[in-house]
């Protein structure tokens, strides 16, 4: 009778954590109890920031009052949109040092005119993966015209010439990888875009930018790359403007 009632009572734990989606089931026949634990490690992130103290705090706010129409007291952001990038840029300190400074460097006359504030992201991906937050996740970065004010940027060390489609298969991966956690973490976010897109989500309610003159023409993070992380996220449903 003992038995019989143990193994009933087995039953039914097993199946209590079968229902818990994604997780393997740890089954201890001595206590009944369920143990759980993640099917993959959690991601690794680096912290290493840039320069954001009150003088580009300053100028962020401004940057959303000229282009955005909006009179901010902070720089927080709900965020709707991944943006995925690349440096043109083939090395990590050079990349770094790009989005470091308050002020943009002097070779950035194609967007000067737009603001001083210098472009920078909320993440940075080397070429061999390796993952760096380079500022908080909800405060408005400079990285993509007109959907500043509701995205995150991710960069990534690559993309010679601003063209050429060389970024590797651990940024493929850490990219999918940090999507994920990501729309985990802001259940927000609606869009995942590359940059090379932003000008079609004009026609979207998240478009913000006022000055009809102010865009530039992006081939990042080329399209090879784009599909790649699209196809290991369709499970997050994203939508597509276009």
């Amino acid at each position: 009778m003992i038995k019989t009632l143990h193994f009933a009572l087995s039953i039914l734990v097993l199946a209590a954590c079968a229902k818990e989606i994604d997780k393997p089931v740890d089954f201890d026949t001595k206590s009944l109890a369920c143990k759980t634990k993640p099917i993959a490690p959690p991601i690794q992130i680096i912290d290493k920031a840039i320069d954001f103290g009150t003088e580009r705090i300053a100028m962020t706010k401004e940057y959303i009052k000229i282009h955005y129409g909006k009179t901010v007291q902070k720089i927080e952001i709900v965020p709707k949109i991944i943006v995925l990038h690349w440096t043109a840029e083939m090395d990590f300190d050079k990349s770094f040092h790009r989005l470091k400074p308050h002020k943009l460097l002097s070779d950035r006359k194609d967007i000067a005119k737009a603001s001083q504030l210098n472009v920078s992201a909320h993440f940075l991906v080397d070429r061999d993966g390796t993952i760096y937050r380079l500022m908080p996740e909800t405060w408005m970065a400079r990285h993509v015209i007109g959907l500043n004010y509701y995205s995150i940027g991710i960069e990534n060390v690559g993309g010679e010439g601003n063209q050429k489609e060389d970024l590797t298969p651990a940024q493929v991966q850490s990219n999918i990888a940090l999507v994920k956690y990501l729309k985990e973490k802001y259940p927000s976010i609606e869009y995942l875009i590359g940059h090379y897109e932003y000008t079609k989500m004009e026609k979207t309610a998240l478009w913000l930018e006022k000055n009809k003159s102010y865009r530039t023409v992006k081939f990042d993070p080329g399209d090879v790359f784009m599909r790649q992380v699209h196809n290991k996220t369709k499970a997050l449903g994203f939508k597509r403007a276009f």
